[in-house]
């Protein structure tokens, strides 16, 4: 493998990037930088692409939130093959299947080299299935007026507008990391978990019961019409506690840490904190768990429009039997409350589904934070040097990168995990009693961590600002 990379070194070092900042890029400009980018995605959300048929189907329907990206339109893939290289990429690296050093210069290039390729790769893999699987429709007018009735060159059309569509994603994302405050990724998932929220509030389109599917809409509705308040709103008032306790949760958790003290060793008096957040690798590795299982499911709607059902049937987007319906997760009550809904599966089957669902949660949960802290650079031997280079130490202890390491280990690997395990159950939980606006469980809990942790960054940003001192320290220099 490392010979193999060795030979790949140039084409690596030339992938398509956007331009580093050659210095500090000032806290306004970055402010700029990252309204102009969530302004342009609210464009690209909004352009259709061309050649689609109205009956055309979404396979990531149930994903919408985590993927940010709009059915239909330009972006339609989301930020899905970003996520689904960084999987590929951590369980690599988590596996030593891939000698890089990421600490030296090289390695980082050819690690972002590596990152980018991949991302290349997904965005092709998973433009292609729309298509082939005939998910996405090419319509028949178009190819009648344009290309001599041709369907071929029309989904050929709709290819590459797809992949388009998921290179401008990339590009925006490493222009939001790069030059603005937090990831694309988070901005993007924010933005589209936001929408969701406030169309469930206020969208007045019926469903199938004749009232609006929006929370306010629908109250108001129930209530002109004197329908039955418990049998048509009790979803939605259980939907807005678990919305509710799940945003205080969040921010309660996201404020909990355990506090190392420093103290400088040049500068009598000058006293510091390290926080280790319970949720240290934040709830980012929740996006790598669901996304898994958004490919896992995927593929076996691939195979199943094939007349491959091996794994499963489908029924349009909902596996109704064989393994893939096991591995599916629980995106609402719908999909689990045999008592309220009329579910066409036994309790055991239903139950056996949510333990499976549970179990790739939690293990998938601890598992992916522990590969994060170590690819994002946030485990004990890279803080331990990141503090070490600032001049800090822990007061008591010899100022040394080896005894800072094994004093870190004895809380940031137990913590990543108690943490990942933590938001793998908080996610479940979250799905199955819904949340407003169906954005999921997961995706309210990364919205509402991802908010809370942009704050806090365009805190230290200002911080920063006022102290320029400061930005050693946060390894911004």
């Amino acid at each position: 493998m490392g010979e193999l990379l060795d030979r790949m070194e140039p084409l690596l070092a030339k992938m398509p990037s956007v331009k580093a900042p050659e210095g500090h890029v000032h806290f306004k400009n970055k402010l700029l930088w990252t309204v102009a980018i969530l302004l342009l995605y609210f464009v690209l959300t909004n352009i259709p692409v061309f050649g689609l048929a109205p009956d055309s189907m979404d396979i990531f329907q149930f994903y919408r939130a985590l993927l940010a990206g709009e059915s239909g339109s330009i972006v339609h893939l989301g930020i899905g093959p970003i996520v689904t290289a960084s999987i590929i990429l951590q369980l690599l690296k988590g596996a030593d299947l891939i000698p890089l050093d990421t600490s030296d210069a090289r390695g980082q290039v050819m690690y972002m080299g590596l990152q980018k390729m991949l991302i290349f790769l997904m965005i092709i893999l998973n433009a292609a299935p729309n298509l082939v699987g005939g998910f996405l429709q090419p319509d028949p007018i178009v190819a009648a007026t344009l290309f001599g009735g041709s369907l071929f060159a029309v989904s050929f059309l709709i290819f590459i507008q797809i992949c388009i569509g998921g290179v401008l994603i990339f590009l925006m994302d490493e222009v939001v990391t790069k030059w603005g405050i937090g990831s694309g990724v988070g901005l993007f998932i924010v933005a589209s978990v936001s929408q969701g929220i406030v169309n469930g509030f206020l969208n007045w389109s019926p469903v199938t019961d004749q009232y609006p599917v929006g929370f306010f809409p629908r109250l108001f509705a129930i209530l002109f019409d004197g329908g039955n308040f418990l049998q048509y709103f009790t979803p939605n008032i259980i939907a807005l506690i678990t919305t509710v306790v799940i945003f205080f949760v969040i921010v309660y958790v996201e404020s909990t840490r355990i506090e190392i003290p420093l103290a400088h060793a040049n500068v009598r008096g000058s006293r510091a904190r390290f926080p280790v957040k319970l949720i240290y690798a934040s709830v980012l590795p929740m996006i790598l768990v669901r996304v898994l299982q958004a490919n896992i499911q995927m593929f076996g709607m691939f195979l199943s429009s094939m007349g491959i059902t091996i794994f499963g049937r489908f029924d349009g987007l909902q596996p109704i039997d064989g393994i893939m319906y096991y591995l599916a997760p629980i995106n609402s009550p719908e999909d689990w409350n045999w008592f309220m809904y009329d579910i066409a599966h036994a309790p055991w089957e239903i139950l056996l589904r949510l333990g499976i669902d549970t179990i790739f949660m939690v293990v998938g949960g601890a598992i992916f934070a522990l590969f994060w802290v170590k690819t994002a650079g946030l485990d004990s031997s890279h803080v331990a040097r990141q503090i070490q280079n600032s001049g800090m130490h822990i007061p008591g202890y010899r100022r040394s990168p080896a005894v800072l390491e094994r004093y870190l280990d004895r809380y940031i690997p137990r913590v990543t995990v108690i943490g990942g395990v933590f938001v793998g159950v908080l996610s479940v939980v979250a799905n199955l009693f819904g949340v407003i606006g169906a954005v999921g469980g997961t995706g309210l809990l990364l919205a509402v961590s991802i908010v809370y942790r942009l704050y806090e960054q365009i805190a230290s940003e200002q911080i920063m600002e006022m102290y320029p001192f400061m930005r050693t320290f946060f390894g911004k220099e």
